[in-house]
């Protein structure tokens, strides 16, 4: 540590090992673990803000489940995170190790891609657990309304005791909230499902869906592929579907039925011939694209467009 004296420390070198942690990548003697054991307490005398600093560093580091084992193994975390002190050991299912709350949390983090706002979440987004657990007459453990609890646990604790920037602050509470909907594609979400989704997310939605990859622990090799393979899918399909949205349409659909209603036209091949002269006026940037019909109506008749088309009624055609 900074000096060998605990009496000379000041809060914040409670913090200084978490260096050594994230370059050696491992823990500090353990002489140091225990001084720091012993002062704990006073993590509680760091500035919110301050401790933001300190701990995303570690947090964003390749070894993030050593710095967040490091901080309960010495009491930090107790101070620091209690909502997330108090998953250590508690079960989500009975008999399994590894679906323990803490065990599973570590692994998220430590999958999770080094971005402060994705990491962050990772660390909370199942602190909701706790107060959510309940089980079934079957045997089965669920956790209905732990995001939102989550939430709230986050917005009434964690932000009081860590001082996140007001960006990462609201992207991680809407990851908390949001973090189990990409699990619930199965490929079966209609296009307008897709849509919707991409929409309300998007700000967040490349941090969500990294989040939801990072979600995923099971160790059993096939569940993992294909949960992974899903949320891969879902981002493919938002993609090409914005990409779809994205593309201005020259003219709209039925377009020849409204100029022959406001023009009197009867149906013909000098419809296909007057769109493609507005085809070509829309690709030379004369004429704005995507337009309502009654926009090219308009210029058909501003711009004197059938004049030099023969305009040929189908046998038996009458107006």
């Amino acid at each position: 540590m900074v000096t060998p004296s605990t009496d000379l420390w000041v809060a914040e070198d409670l913090l200084v090992p978490l260096r050594e942690i994230t370059a050696q990548q491992t823990y500090p003697h353990k002489s140091v673990t225990a001084q720091v054991t012993a002062q704990a307490g006073r993590v509680v005398e760091i500035d919110p803000g301050r401790l933001y600093e300190l701990l995303t560093p570690p947090l964003c580091s390749k070894v993030p489940h050593l710095v967040l084992q490091w901080l309960r193994d010495t009491g930090l975390l107790v101070h620091v995170l209690p909502e997330l002190d108090a998953t250590v050991a508690f079960s989500q299912e009975a008999d399994r190790k590894h679906k323990d709350v803490w065990e599973h949390t570590k692994a998220v983090v430590w999958q999770a891609m080094p971005r402060p706002a994705v990491r962050w979440a990772a660390v909370l987004h199942d602190i909701g657990k706790v107060s959510t657990r309940r089980f079934g007459k079957d045997g089965k453990v669920t956790f209905h309304g732990h995001s939102e609890d989550g939430v709230r646990m986050f917005r009434r604790g964690v932000v009081n005791r860590i001082g996140f920037p007001p960006d990462v602050r609201d992207r991680v509470e809407v990851l908390i909230l949001h973090h189990l909907r990409p699990g619930h594609y199965d490929g079966d979400w209609s296009d307008a499902a897709v849509r919707r989704f991409g929409r309300e997310m998007m700000p967040f939605l490349r941090d969500l869906l990294d989040l939801s990859r990072a979600d995923i622990t099971s160790r059993r090799p096939g569940k993992r592929k294909r949960c992974l393979q899903m949320i891969t899918h879902l981002s493919h399909r938002i993609r090409d579907l914005g990409e779809a949205d994205a593309e201005v349409k020259p003219l709209p659909p039925g377009l020849g039925n409204e100029l022959m209603r406001a023009l009197g036209l009867p149906p013909g091949r000098h419809l296909g011939e007057l769109r493609a002269r507005l085809e070509a006026l829309h690709a030379a940037g004369e004429l704005e694209g995507g337009q309502p019909a009654a926009y090219y109506v308009e210029q058909v008749q501003a711009r004197g467009l059938l004049e030099g088309i023969e305009i040929v009624a189908p046998r038996g055609f009458s107006t």
